[in-house]
């Protein structure tokens, strides 16, 4: 059955990025990203030359990343301060990138990173210590998208499809897993893809659908609509709604019909929210602080639509228990939206 094999591939995946964590200390000496305490998962190796791990092109987290680093770079004041915004498998890749010390900050899920501190899911057996909460920045939705030249329309006819189901390292293979299961959709031809690739893909004939988590609008779904005018999004039923929230930390979420050109009425699915993390042994508690309160308070210089949610005041959205970078936790008591 496919949906197992990728499965067991994601799995893989982590297992290779994080076993590092038994074999590498994180002991070198301080750098100039400021003090504070590191906040657990190894010895303090501060620096402020930072990698920020996004996500594939065709997706948000990339050109958001873009946009959040030359705003950090432009407003906050550290020495030999930069950070480099690189592209990556998202969500899974980057927490547990942050986890080797290969990156210093990313955007994941939150329902990732509830399973990544915890041990489970994708990170089954390799709990990340190091990963802290810096602040909610939007939702994100599952978009099934098909065309109407493909005579899906449902998501029912998605049975012996195939069907891309996201980039290796992102959350998006999970959501596909759960969409599909949640109907009993077992035999499908899965293809992990990057959200241009399999905009092109289904563009070419060469799939006929792609499961994406994306915020919305997603740039993938407005340019396959502009190339072909003929994008369809299917949505998910109240049933199957009901059992991905049983299974996962997905919530119910109706797309508004106004996100796309091409929508007659709104669509419905299930949403989690896009997060920032940032690594507690590797981004001081000062120079956290400093990029939580720029992030938040240059929201307005984003040019994605995305930048109405990024506020102060819905920071904490969907952290739940997440652990707090002790920098994020500092600006976040200012502010007056997290007790003392």
């Amino acid at each position: 059955m496919v949906r197992g094999r990728v499965r067991r591939s994601g799995a893989a995946l982590v297992l290779a990025l994080v076993t590092a964590l038994a074999l590498t200390a994180c002991g070198a000496p301080q750098g100039s990203g400021g003090g504070g305490s590191g906040g657990g998962g190894g010895e303090t190796n501060f620096q402020s030359n930072l990698q920020l791990g996004t996500g594939s092109t065709g997706g948000v987290y990339f050109p958001l990343g873009q946009e959040l680093a030359n705003i950090w770079e432009d407003n906050v004041q550290a020495e030999n301060f930069g950070v480099n915004a690189v592209e990556t498998g998202a969500s899974v890749d980057n927490l547990a990138k942050i986890s080797r010390g290969d990156l210093q900050l990313g955007i994941a899920q939150n329902n990732t990173g509830v399973q990544a501190v915890n041990g489970e899911g994708e990170f089954d057996g390799s709990e990340i210590q190091n990963a802290g909460f810096m602040g909610q920045l939007y939702p994100e939705a599952i978009q099934v998208i098909t065309l109407e030249s493909t005579g899906i329309e449902s998501i029912e006819d998605l049975e012996g499809k195939r069907v891309a189901v996201g980039p290796p390292g992102g959350a998006t293979r999970e959501a596909a897993d759960l969409v599909l299961g949640a109907y009993g959709i077992e035999d499908y031809q899965a293809t992990q893809e990057g959200f241009d690739d399999a905009k092109a893909k289904l563009q070419d004939g060469n799939i006929d659908a792609s499961i994406e988590v994306l915020g919305v609008p997603g740039s993938s779904v407005q340019q396959l609509e502009a190339s072909t005018g003929e994008a369809v999004l299917l949505p998910i039923s109240e049933e199957a709604i009901s059992n991905i929230e049983e299974e996962s930390g997905y919530e119910s979420y109706e797309i508004p019909a106004e996100s796309y050109d091409f929508l007659d009425g709104p669509v419905q699915t299930v949403s989690a929210f896009a997060c920032m993390f940032g690594s507690t042994n590797q981004v001081s508690e000062d120079l956290g602080y400093k990029l939580t309160k720029s992030m938040y308070e240059n929201a307005d210089q984003f040019t994605l639509p995305q930048k109405e949610f990024i506020t102060v005041e819905d920071a904490l959205t969907g952290r739940g228990e997440l652990p707090l970078h002790p920098g994020a936790k500092r600006y976040f008591e200012e502010q007056g939206v997290l007790d003392q």
